[in-house]
């Protein structure tokens, strides 16, 4: 995209708590500018000096410690390319549309992230053998539910414990900017943004599941159809086409540029079909991600032969052979709406 100059801000969505969706012209880009970033935030920003910030590690461990922040930069940096997507993402698209902000089809990223495991921490401190999870504590707060709560999040031991969930420190190269959880946030890859606790200050092990707001009340998948209740975990399956972009007028008998991104929650993308209207599939050139975690390209050449409106479908199947459905599945929260991409055009 030479010659194109990318907006230095997401669109606005909400501004008290600030709230704003990537604007289509930095998606098309491998890594989405920091600038351009979707920000979710839910109580409004905390401002966190890095030069007083520590990081509590307790619960069911040995022995509970802090860190501070130079401390975790002096335990180096691990990079890695991470699609970020938050569960709401595409909320809009479904009928009848479920409370939440109504989010497009571009609450969604890929950053490159780096940080230190947060197994290195938790190695210091010594496990319980009786630990089933990791309860994650951001520095924001507010009013839900009723009663007043600090945001908190766990994960699943395996999750936490896994070598790729990060204490992020840096996005795209540079220091986390505040919007994105500065100084330091939690990113578990593959899993759904809610996970990646920002502005993070404590963490501690529990033997029991953990029963909080963010946990239990929201982001739950709750009277879904196929998916059994219970919190959101997983990125699903999921593709989107970046150009050509919606309304975009195409010149008959012109060949044109189908590209895009499809991704999932750590497992390969191994297919993505195209179809025009109610036509045939056809298979999708992929280019390989950058990592395990990062969007596949993919690609298709179209000759617009015939004048009029047209539709374009793009669909993604993983290694575990599940495939975006046609339509969007419902669930009372819209949360997971995953659904064949789709862009309209006209050819004349």
């Amino acid at each position: 995209m030479a010659g194109t100059v990318l907006p230095l801000s997401p669109e606005t969505m909400t501004t008290d708590p600030y709230n704003a969706q990537t604007p289509p012209v930095a998606l098309t880009q491998p890594l989405t500018p920091v600038g351009a970033f979707f920000v979710r935030d839910h109580f409004g920003m905390p401002r966190l000096d890095p030069h007083r910030w520590r990081l509590s590690l307790g619960g069911a461990v040995e022995a509970p410690y802090e860190l501070g922040y130079d401390e975790l930069l002096a335990m180096g940096r691990r990079e890695i390319d991470v699609v970020l997507e938050c569960a709401g993402n595409g909320r809009s698209r479904m009928t009848p549309r479920p409370p939440g902000l109504p989010w497009g089809e571009r609450a969604v990223g890929c950053a490159r992230f780096g940080g230190v495991p947060f197994r290195e921490f938790a190695d210091r401190a010594g496990v319980d053998p009786d630990v089933v999870e990791f309860v994650f504590t951001g520095a924001d707060s507010g009013e839900a539910h009723g009663r007043q709560v600090a945001f908190e999040r766990s994960l699943a031991l395996d999750v936490a414990l896994h070598p790729d969930t990060l204490l992020a420190t840096h996005m795209n190269g540079e220091p986390l900017a505040p919007e994105h959880g500065a100084p330091v946030r939690l990113v578990a890859p593959g899993q759904y943004g809610v996970a990646d606790v920002k502005w993070l200050v404590g963490a501690r092990a529990v033997t029991r599941p953990f029963t909080g707001v963010f946990q239990t009340d929201e982001y739950v998948y709750v009277d879904s159809k196929g998916t059994p209740d219970g919190p959101v975990t997983t990125v699903r399956v999921k593709s989107m086409i970046t150009t050509p972009g919606p309304g975009t007028t195409v010149p008959r008998g012109s060949v044109v540029d189908v590209h895009g991104w499809a991704w999932s929650g750590g497992t390969p993308v191994r297919r993505v079909e195209v179809q025009l209207d109610d036509g045939d599939w056809h298979i999708a050139t992929l280019s390989p991600p950058t990592g395990p975690y990062a969007w596949t390209g993919w690609s298709l050449r179209w000759a617009a032969k015939h004048p009029g409106d047209h539709r374009l479908l793009a669909r993604a199947t993983d290694a575990d052979g599940d495939t975006q459905p046609l339509q969007t599945p419902w669930n009372a929260q819209g949360y997971g709406c995953n659904p064949a991409a789709s862009v309209d055009v006209v050819v004349r």
